[in-house]
């Protein structure tokens, strides 16, 4: 009787223990699926690596397999921005200046990346090296005016910055598998304890070539008073001849219509013009000397004098002498 209570107990066991067994399976399964797969985001690079050494680069998203032994190993492969800072430099003619620039980059190739640098502190470390040395050699092969100028034909500092960021990606991704895809200069300046000197350079290179411009715009402006005057000159001379020529033209009709008119009435225009000379010349208490066979004489004595009349009733002789 109580061999068989100890069985019914054992029986009533075993489906428990399969339960048991058959999660335990499943969590190796879980386990061991977990070491030997992975997934790849879409934002990183992933290498597999075998006790350290690479044994796959997996540069696209999705699932990987890998064996449980061995590790993997991301890297973010976005864009990332490095300020590098500021070094002083000497250009071609050994001024010294002051400048910085920053780099836009990414993993390129993510092999040679884990290899060289692992991290993106010790990236950007060399990162600054290379950018350091790249500005040193252009800087320095180049005059100051290349890169500080009010003239356009010296100017030349986005080709040197263009050709700078050539020849760091060309470095960075040899040495370190890093691509860079643009530099730019960020500062450009002289140092603290040369700033007055270099200013005050620069102020009078300014001032002499200010006075330059003003010279010059004072002999321009010499030409331009030149030519005015002459224009005017000219404008003048045709206004003079073209008045000459119409006062002529006046002078002629006027004297074509003054002896049409003292040939209709000689009489009335010689007594106009004894008229007019005694306007002008007799003014208030003025004596005047004439002569006998004076016109005005005859206006004066004989009002009918143009009228060749008899003799007035104070006796004189109308046939004074006339003129």
């Amino acid at each position: 009787m109580v061999r068989s209570r100890d069985h019914a107990v054992v029986s009533d066991r075993w489906p428990y223990r399969r339960a048991l067994a058959a999660i335990a399976a499943l969590g190796l399964v879980a386990a061991v699926g977990s070491l030997c797969f992975f997934t790849v985001d879409s934002a990183d690079y992933a290498i597999v690596t075998d006790f350290g050494k690479p044994t796959q680069v997996i540069t696209a998203p999705g699932l990987g397999f890998k064996h449980p032994l061995q590790r993997v190993r991301t890297f973010d492969h976005r864009l990332f921005v490095y300020a590098a800072p500021p070094s002083e430099f000497l250009t071609l003619e050994k001024t010294p200046v002051v400048a910085s620039g920053t780099i836009l980059w990414r993993v390129a190739d993510p092999k040679r990346y884990f290899e060289t640098v692992v991290d993106r502190r010790s990236a950007e470390s060399r990162l600054g090296d290379i950018l350091s040395a790249e500005l040193g050699v252009a800087i320095g092969s180049n005059r100051l005016v290349a890169f500080v100028s009010m003239d356009a034909a010296p100017y030349r500092a986005d080709a040197i910055v263009a050709e700078i960021a050539r020849r760091c990606d060309a470095v960075a991704l040899r040495d370190y598998g890093i691509g860079v895809l643009d530099v730019q200069l960020r500062s450009f300046d002289f140092p603290k304890q040369n700033r007055p000197r270099l200013y005050a350079r620069m102020k009078s290179e300014r001032g002499r070539i200010s006075m330059l411009y003003r010279s010059e715009g004072e002999e321009e402006g010499l030409k331009v008073r030149a030519a005015a005057e002459e224009q005017k000159a000219r404008i003048l001379a045709r206004a003079i001849e073209f008045s000459q020529q119409r006062r002529g033209e006046g002078d002629g009709e006027a004297a074509r219509i003054y002896a049409n008119a003292l040939s209709r009435a000689p009489e009335f225009y010689a007594f106009l013009r004894a008229m007019e000379a005694s306007r002008n010349f007799a003014r208030k208490s003025t004596t005047m000397v004439l002569p006998a066979d004076s016109p005005l004489f005859g206006v004066l004595l004989d009002s009918n004098y143009f009228n060749g009349a008899a003799p007035g009733s104070d006796g004189i002789r109308g046939d004074l002498p006339r003129k």
